[in-house]
């Protein structure tokens, strides 16, 4: 028996639906939805262990997978099973988590895993627009101790008309993709991609996501109400000490607003700031330290947190010793590497990044084979962080989610402006060597300097700047940072990644800790991040102000033809060997796509050097040649034959054709060396297809004078010579009735038969 479901449906304000459902699958998890949209459909479970983990911190994993059969498809690689995941999957792990991850209590130190899996796909529907509010969902119908409901939604605008949840091919459409993530009071996480919108217009994209988003937070409400709301769990909350709390806070605050306030490096104050710790540790005996275990470090950080704060808000003043809307010292260079393709170094404060560009065919396009989406890059970004730009020694397992977040960070900043037109793919790779604070927007300045360094015709240059804001409730004071440090990204209530060319905003990143940020102090802090990013686009221009028109001498050169369908097959040749060959003599890469709009042949050239692309050109411009009936082309002898000789066009080396022996010459021609040789250039006249011989005619002898006193020969009679069994259709089928071998009988005897007897 089919247990009882309860359900609540959203209505998305177009004649679309999300539907909540719970009671029916995964039972024994804490807290399990269905959330569906059309025929897409998200399963979520959520667990966490009853017995706190011996951890200062959150152990929360959030998990999102996508099931190939979700779409009907086998997972690729040889054991057709899903692995580890994709990119993608990353992406909207990390989504999920920044907004859930907050809402915890600060001492819940409980092992917990939500687990969100797309169990069936619709191509109208993006199932990662889903999984917060599937999460969210999850956890209100169980009995962690959680804040309040939120939920996430992609917000688009085509046509100037903004759209909550766009399919794909909408969105291909919309200047705007972004996904907000809020409880229904504050907005509590943005990140996107724009096509060089404005402040005001982010901040209404913002505004009319979280409008729907207040609707998805009701309808959790409801369900849970509906199932039966549990009662939180109780839980080994962390020991507190107010008297110890406010002792180590006298003891400490006023000696690390000294340090701050004398705006020293990195690490000199991270050291001075150590000293200032270890001096109140000694502070107190062994027996104490024992007693008290980690509050002193504890209540340490928030008295170091409170003064710096205090520092900023009072006097306006930075760790560093820069005012809020100061940015650090910038150098960059290009060209550093002398065998890339393109380089760059972009060097601001205390981080720094090195990004190099690799440019390649279609071939080298970054395929992207997901259950929800098929498709390819053509431009993409990687951006590695080794453990020596923060001077630590640590292992190395891969690439981190962090680094995967980073780099689509600043590949979203970067890829609308590389030009649609543009021939090559594009891999940029940033490897950050220092880093104080905002690599990844370092990343977006670096990864445009070396594409302008290699040739890429960049639209527009464009620049990324990291901002902070602290702020305090009780007296409305509020500073906006610009160009954060590492130091400041942690003990603020807003920190947010803006880029954008001179003309807009073209990606962001926001994390808001604070609850009811006001649009207005939103607004004046992505102006303020604008003044940054033009400081920095501007260091960026003097260094290089425009791409190269031209690539490196020892880059590949990118030429694309087009080419008719029916030509393809020639070009590859019978198993490959003509393009095979063809690459081999010219040391050149060539790539043959096949446009699905025009059905033509889209050949990709790529080599050092014109050498050898001119050579490839040619042989394509051999097999397009189409000579004109009634024109004269210059032909070599390549083949001499009894009947005639081979000869090629000399301005299409490879397009052959037959000269007959009969059109050598108006004489008689016993041998075809006594009128050419092998290697002779001449000239011959095009006729066409020989309605005879089915086949192209040329004729040397046509543009030869006639010998005087020329008689021609009269043509052969197409008709019956003295009753030799022909009729009216020619030699080929004389006596075919009788002399049909099909028609032989079965029990003539062998030839040799015959002789012996």
């Amino acid at each position: 028996m089919i247990p009882k479901v309860f359900k609540e449906v959203i209505d998305l304000g177009d004649g679309r639906e999300i539907s909540i459902e719970t009671g029916k699958l995964a039972k024994q998890a804490h807290g399990s939805v269905v959330v569906q949209s059309g025929k897409c459909m998200l399963l979520c479970t959520v667990v966490s262990n009853y017995k706190q983990a011996d951890v200062d911190f959150l152990p929360l994993t959030v998990d999102y997978r996508e099931k190939f059969a979700a779409a009907g498809r086998y997972p690729g690689g040889f054991f057709k099973r899903e692995a580890r995941p994709s990119d993608g999957e990353v992406l909207t792990m990390r989504l999920v988590d920044r907004v859930l991850r907050p809402l915890f209590p600060k001492d819940y130190h409980s092992e917990t895993q939500v687990m969100i899996q797309l169990m069936s796909h619709d191509d109208d529907v993006m199932p990662d627009a889903m999984a917060g509010l599937a999460a969210s969902a999850a956890i209100q119908l169980s009995d962690f101790p959680f804040e309040c409901p939120i939920s996430e939604a992609r917000v688009g605008r085509v046509n100037g008309e903004f759209i909550i949840n766009p399919t794909r091919a909408q969105l291909e459409e919309s200047d705007i993709d972004m996904m907000i993530g809020a409880s229904a009071d504050s907005v509590m996480m943005v990140e996107g991609e724009m096509d060089e919108i404005s402040e005001e217009e982010m901040t209404e994209a913002i505004k009319f996501a979280h409008e729907a988003i207040k609707v998805q937070c009701a309808a959790q409400v409801a369900l849970a109400e509906a199932f039966g709301k549990k009662e939180v769990r109780e839980y080994e909350p962390e020991r507190e000490d107010a008297e110890l709390a406010q002792k180590i806070h006298d003891m400490a605050y006023d000696k690390v607003y000294a340090v701050a306030q004398a705006g020293s490096a990195k690490h000199e104050r991270s050291a001075a700031f150590g000293e200032i710790k270890e001096e109140i540790k000694a502070s107190f005996s062994e027996e104490e330290q024992e007693d008290f275990g980690g509050l002193i470090s504890k209540y340490y950080s928030k008295a170091e947190k409170a003064a710096v704060r205090d520092l900023t808000l009072n006097e306006g003043l930075r760790l560093d010793g820069r005012k809020t809307d100061e940015i650090r010292p910038i150098w960059c260079e290009v060209d550093y590497l002398p065998s890339t393709h393109g380089s760059s170094i972009f060097t601001r404060g205390e981080t720094q990044a090195l990004a190099t560009v690799t440019l390649g065919t279609s071939r080298e396009a970054n395929q992207i084979d997901m259950p929800s989406y098929e498709g390819e890059e053509r431009f993409y970004l990687h951006y590695n962080f080794p453990p020596f730009s923060t001077g630590e020694a640590r292992p190395i397992r891969g690439t981190s989610r962090r680094e995967v977040g980073h780099g689509n960070l600043a590949q979203r900043a970067l890829k609308g402006m590389v030009p649609e037109d543009c021939p090559y793919t594009v891999r940029v790779v940033s490897e950050i060597l220092e880093s104080n604070g905002s690599s990844s927007m370092a990343t977006v300045c670096a990864g445009t300097m070396a594409m302008m360094d290699a040739g890429v015709q960049l639209k527009k240059p464009v620049s990324g700047i990291a901002m902070g804001l602290i702020s305090d409730a009780e007296s409305g004071k509020y500073a906006v940072l610009s160009d954060i440090l590492g130091d400041e990204d942690h003990l603020g209530d807003m920190d947010f990644k803006v880029t954008g060319t001179a003309d807009g905003i073209t990606a962001c990143q926001m994390d808001i800790k604070v609850k009811g940020l006001s649009y207005e102090i939103l607004v004046n802090a992505l102006k303020q991040a604008r003044d940054g990013r033009l400081h920095i686009l501007g260091k960026i221009t003097e260094t290089i102000e425009t791409p190269n028109n031209e690539v490196k001498e020892h880059a590949p050169t990118m030429i694309t033809r087009r080419i008719p369908n029916e030509f393809i097959g020639a070009l590859i040749g019978p198993g490959g060997k003509v393009i095979q060959e063809l690459q081999k003599e010219t040391e050149t890469t060539i790539v043959i796509n096949e446009d699905p709009v025009t059905e033509e042949g889209v050949v990709e050239v790529l080599g050092v050097g014109s050498k050898g692309i001119d050579a490839v050109l040619a042989k394509i411009d051999s097999l397009l040649f189409k000579p004109e009936v009634g024109s004269v082309y210059e032909v070599k002898v390549i083949k001499m034959l009894d009947f005639g000789a081979v000869v090629e066009y000399v301005e299409a080396p490879g397009n052959e054709v037959l000269l007959h022996v009969s059109e050598l010459a108006w004489e008689r021609t016993e041998n075809v060396s006594d009128v050419v040789n092998m290697g002779d250039v001449f000239d011959v006249k095009y006729f066409g297809i020989d309605s005879r011989t089915r086949k192209e005619k040329v004729s040397r002898k046509a543009i030869l004078p006639k010998p005087e006193g020329y008689v021609a020969r009269p043509p052969r009679e197409n008709n019956d010579r003295g009753g030799r069994g022909r009729d009216n259709r020619g030699r080929d089928n004389r006596g075919r009735d009788n002399r049909n071998r099909d028609n032989r009988r079965d029990d003539r005897k062998p030839r040799e038969d015959k002789k012996e007897d």
